[in-house]
């Protein structure tokens, strides 16, 4: 059974990175999660699943990118597989040695990114996942990132210039819509962030579970926890619907004295 949820801030890139009401240090998170892949998962950063066997992984392609530390598709594989496997540090000093030895490859340049915001470094992630990309050329994906590192800086009007400019390229986009409903519930606007993640529950394709988990949460942290707990119990096996709901309760515990917080839980898991 897969963990109770947290609060999923999907950088994809991330995720990442789990935002999290103030007194609820004990969530722990996979790290800046993805929704639809990652940004340059291969060397031409084309969207890709993330890796299915880590420790596998790591064994594979780190011989390979010990082998030759130029092999950038190695040391993106290897990178990812780190990030999956919870070595954070480590995956920055692969993505790190990997962009020095590829100048210019904006895929490890975006994987680097990521590799730096789950480690928490988010002003330096924000500054590389820039990048990653260029102003004639703009990834939403990069963008979105870019506006949820900003998000953990504080700095949320700005994070939200770039959701908007993600979403002038991909309009209705769930994973860079739960990031902003997300921002909006960090700057305590609950009724907007509610509306927000609503649209992004309703947004293009399948939408990740955890969209409909993060509105459980802002929905119950305005005082309808009936509703919060059918949310979170759509389409979900009894145990992980009773997980779910269990850690919801755990969360809302706190309603009282909870004070938003940019930080992650204790840097996350």
């Amino acid at each position: 059974m897969r963990q109770p949820f947290c609060v999923a801030r999907f950088l994809v890139t991330a995720a990442t990175t789990a935002i999290l009401a103030a007194g609820l240090a004990g969530c722990k998170t996979a790290g800046m999660s993805d929704i639809t892949g990652s940004i340059g998962t291969r060397a031409e950063a084309s969207p890709a699943s993330p890796p299915v066997d880590p420790v596998r992984d790591i064994g594979v392609y780190g011989e390979r990118f010990r082998a030759n530390p130029r092999d950038a598709d190695a040391a993106m594989r290897y990178g990812q597989a780190l990030r999956a496997n919870g070595q954070r540090a480590q995956a920055v000093s692969v993505f790190e040695q990997a962009t020095l030895n590829n100048p210019g490859n904006k895929a490890l340049m975006a994987g680097y990114g990521r590799a730096l915001a789950d480690a928490g470094n988010f002003e330096r992630a924000f500054e590389v996942l820039g990048t990653a990309h260029s102003p004639a050329n703009p990834d939403w994906r990069i963008l979105s990132a870019q506006g949820a590192a900003l998000d953990q800086m504080g700095r949320h009007d700005e994070a939200r210039r770039y959701y908007d400019n993600a979403l002038k390229i991909r309009p209705e986009e769930p994973s860079v819509l739960s990031n902003l409903g997300l921002s909006y519930m960090l700057s305590k606007d609950l009724p907007l962030a509610e509306a927000t993640l609503r649209r992004a529950q309703q947004g293009r394709g399948t939408v990740d579970p955890r969209v409909r988990q993060n509105l459980g949460l802002v929905v119950g942290l305005q005082g309808r926890f009936s509703e919060a707990e059918t949310i979170v119990r759509a389409d979900l096996p009894p145990d992980e619907a009773a997980a779910n709901v269990a850690y919801l309760k755990q969360m809302l515990s706190n309603k009282a004295g909870a004070r938003f917080s940019g930080q992650d839980d204790a840097k996350r898991s």
